[in-house]
């Protein structure tokens, strides 16, 4: 089958990510003596300079790690949790039944930079400075202006001009758009990670004394007080069609930091081994794609042509029963008792795989779980709004939604000692919150996931982790760490994998060929971004299927939408087996790259 890449094979170290100069950057690091846990971080920050309009250093990260020494599975959890004053009562005060998806008011505490931290601290190898030094310099000397960062800007360029100056300072040089290849520099960045270099240099002590002084000076020190300033003195326009200010404090941020905590996980069998696939815990979408595994145990996936119109309807009817269980019970399990080990079980997946049938379902069907409510909070029906008036709005689920849409990016790093990394960093879009004056970043938006409906799953109250959409994927094959995978794109973070990992395990596709494969998704569900919309029984496509299987899943009762032929998800993974390594990534975007020896 030909490919748009080579697979990357070596025995040394591999490393996919988003963008090409992240990749080439976690590479260098395991050139300079270390480990995957270092790349990854390496990785991520420059993400956070190359990919501003996909993350910040103020967002979002769920990491799951497997270091070699134990081959023990973690989950790092770098979402963090709703500030103290991020009440329904709040909202109701401000008139709001939703929580916008732009601006302030949708904060919650910044999560990425000591999700990051932690994981240094526990299984890093570097010191500090060596780790941010790619990141810093980009910053500093320059980056490439990508098209999709070009077209980003220019869809705020109004926004940013009118009433966030403190964006328009970065973005907007020699007062106009950057253009597409010119040189990009973010100074202000630059010198907030050399402060907290600097800062955590002179704490003196070792490697991991200079971390914990980092994760001081982020949570406690110059740059949570610049965040507090800001948040409480300024009001800016946001999706609500109104300008609001924020609620997050530094009080807010140096009440929380990271955790590490035990993978949910799923043993599903294909091809004679065993795969165990990990995922965070039900504060994230990721038990979906277990879900979907559990359903498809029942069917002969192995019997179905993986470009087919079978794999793809019963892919996406499983999909759209775990998905209405995301809606009925997922949350913050420190908040709300979430049904796992009925949502996995034999049982209950028999009783719901018989509502997989031939044709296509236009319903939202939970499961019933004795004991819960499984009530689904009101949502509408229709397109999903795009940046109105200039505002960036949500996660894009394909490639030709407006470029004003915020995402996500991911990594996936394994080096030669066999420790694994499979990383999902998002939120502190350039163009959905202001910039933080002297910072140099805008804060995460993440709040519009939750509910203002009382009583629900994923209702709003301070403290609780909003339910994300970000999902790194993980899998042991017979016991043995194997892959890391994953694709940014909101709800659709537990749909191209899945087909993914099926073309993989079922039908021998070697990662770049289940990679590059015509790519689906549904959109059956209530959207996870403001404003929360469902189009019951649409099915996307890429163009490239086959005609009779588009035919074949119109036939079905499908809303089929057929869209370009490379826009669909933006997938990258990793594999180890018997010390041979192993990467690819996604075409679709043009800056995904693996890369290794």
């Amino acid at each position: 089958m030909f490919t748009t890449r080579p697979e990357i094979v070596g025995t040394f170290g591999v490393v996919a990510s988003t963008h090409w100069m992240a990749s080439s950057a976690g590479m260098g690091i395991l050139e300079t003596g270390g480990n995957a846990f270092d790349a990854a971080a390496a990785t991520a920050f420059v993400l956070q300079v190359v990919e501003p309009h996909m993350n910040g250093p103020a967002g979002d990260v769920p990491i799951i790690v497997c270091p070699a020494e134990s081959n023990e599975v973690k989950v790092i959890c770098g979402q963090g949790p709703s500030p103290a004053g991020a009440t329904i009562a709040h909202f109701e005060h401000l008139g709001l039944s939703m929580i916008p998806g732009t601006g302030l008011l949708a904060a919650v505490v910044p999560g990425a930079f000591d999700g990051w931290m932690l994981m240094l601290r526990e299984f890093g190898s570097l010191p500090l400075a060596e780790v941010l030094a790619p990141a810093i310099g980009y910053a500093r000397n320059g980056f490439p202006v990508i098209p999709p960062v070009h077209d980003t800007i220019e869809g705020v360029e109004d926004l940013f001009r009118d009433d966030w100056p403190t964006s328009a300072a970065i973005y907007l040089r020699n007062d106009g758009v950057p253009e597409i290849g010119a040189m990009m520099r973010n100074e202000q960045l630059a010198d907030t990670y050399a402060r907290i270099v600097e800062e955590a240099a002179a704490a003196g002590g070792d490697r991991v004394q200079q971390i914990e002084a980092a994760r001081k000076a982020w949570s406690q020190g110059f740059v949570a007080d610049a965040i507090d300033r800001f948040v409480a003195e300024t009001e800016v326009a946001d999706s609500s069609g109104e300008r609001h200010k924020g609620v997050l404090t530094g009080a807010d941020m140096s009440r929380w930091q990271a955790s590490i905590e035990a993978p949910l996980t799923y043993d599903y069998e294909a091809g004679g081994h065993t795969y165990t696939i990990c995922k965070t815990g039900p504060w994230g979408q990721g038990p979906i794609l277990l879900q979907q595994l559990a359903l498809l145990k029942g069917f002969d996936v192995d019997g179905m042509d993986p470009l087919g119109e079978e794999f793809v309807h019963t892919i996406t009817e499983c999909a759209k029963l775990a998905f209405a269980d995301r809606e009925a019970f997922y949350g913050d399990p420190d908040f709300v008792d979430v049904p796992m080990e009925t949502l996995l079980s034999a049982a209950y997946n028999k009783k719901r795989r018989k509502l997989v049938g031939t044709e296509a379902s236009l319903e939202l069907r939970p499961g019933t779980v004795p004991g819960y409510d499984g009530r689904i909070a009101p949502y509408e029906i229709g397109e999903p709004l795009v940046s109105a008036g200039g505002l960036g709005l949500g996660e894009p689920t394909r490639a030709e939604v407006d470029a004003g849409s915020g995402d996500t990016c991911h990594i996936d790093v394994i080096d030669r000692h066999g420790n694994m990394v499979s990383a999902m960093p998002s939120g502190g879009w350039l163009q959905s919150s202001p910039a933080i004056p002297g910072l140099g970043f805008a804060l995460g938006t993440r709040g519009q996931m939750f509910w203002l409906e009382e009583g629900l799953p994923a209702t709003l109250q301070p403290g609780k982790r909003p339910r994300t959409t970000l999902s790194p994927s993980f899998a042991l094959r017979d016991g043995e760490p194997y892959m890391a995978f994953g694709t940014p794109g909101g709800d659709g973070q537990d749909q191209w994998p899945i087909a993914f990992f099926l073309r993989h395990v079922h039908h021998g596709m070697n990662l770049q060929e289940a990679i590059d494969a015509p790519a689906f998704f549904n959109e059956n569900h209530p959207n996870s971004f403001y404003p929360r919309r469902a189009l019951p029984g649409r099915l996307s496509a890429e163009g490239r299927f086959a005609e009779e299987t588009l035919d074949g899943l119109r036939d079905r009762g499908h809303d089929l939408e057929v869209v370009p032929d490379w826009s669909l998800g933006r997938l990258s993974a990793a594999t180890r087996e018997n010390g041979v390594l192993k990467a690819g990534a996604n075409p679709r975007g043009m800056q995904g790259y693996a890369v290794g020896r």
